[in-house]
């Protein structure tokens, strides 16, 4: 018989695991859809990109991307509520 410790342990542990499993593909799915719609962002502004290969966010809507081209941008909403990337 395991002493009542064991046991939270082994319940923090499943819970734990099982959380994971279930946010784990979700945050993967989240970043990859945040990857296509910055790419289709920064080509309707007609700059020069490719597929966005990495994000970093900064605060809500705003973001510094990488491209396959190796241009980095910084896009975000200005004061004016309008979408702008800057190159970095």
């Amino acid at each position: 018989m395991s002493t009542p410790r064991a046991t939270h342990r082994w319940r923090m542990a499943l819970t734990f695991s099982l959380a994971m499993l279930v946010e784990g593909p979700v945050l993967a799915a989240d970043v990859a859809a945040l990857r296509k719609d910055l790419t289709s962002v920064i080509m309707l502004l007609g700059l020069p990109c490719g597929p966005v290969l990495n994000v970093e966010e900064h605060a809500d809507k705003d973001h510094t991307v990488t491209c396959t081209t190796g241009d980095r941008y910084r896009v975000f909403v200005n004061t004016a509520g309008r979408v702008v990337a800057e190159k970095k």
